[in-house]
């Protein structure tokens, strides 16, 4: 972790699977929904993850769409966040379920961003299980105003 992620309310996770990867702890819907995790590359791209729990799963055993696109939107605000020195909120968040997780999955995100304008920052990306591609989601975050 370096100084600005720590700056920006990054905590290196101190144990367990994810132990050095990142989570984001003043969010407290994605640390109770996840814990979703974070890490940077030595190439500088993100790379977020978590594993798939019981609580993830809808009535028929399957992750629940919604806690894929709460992981894309964490997901969406790390990308951003190096990009932008401003507070930001969604302005859309669009995605296409392709499959599926269970418990114990290993549930993976990858993207970039694609555009950084002067209010609005576009991002896309990819959540994935075993390799296979779970989700491909596109969204787009508005500034609001200077992060203190």
């Amino acid at each position: 972790m370096d100084d600005t992620e720590a700056e920006r309310g990054w905590v290196a996770a101190s144990e367990g699977e994810f132990k050095g990867w990142l989570i984001w702890p003043a969010d407290k819907w994605e640390m109770h929904g996840g814990p979703f995790y974070l890490k940077t590359e030595a190439d500088g791209s993100k790379h977020a993850a978590f594993r798939a729990e019981p609580k993830h799963m809808n009535s028929l055993g399957h992750m629940h769409g919604g806690v894929m696109m709460t992981f894309a939107d964490f997901f969406t605000f790390a990308l951003a966040d190096p990009a932008v020195d401003e507070a930001t909120v969604t302005v859309s968040l669009n995605s296409e379920f392709v499959r599926g997780a269970v418990a114990g999955d290993l549930i993976e995100a990858t993207g970039e961003v694609v555009k950084k304008g002067r209010n609005l920052v576009f991002t896309r990306g990819m959540l994935a299980t075993g390799g296979k591609t779970m989700m491909n989601f596109s969204a787009v975050l508005m500034r609001t105003q200077k992060k203190t």
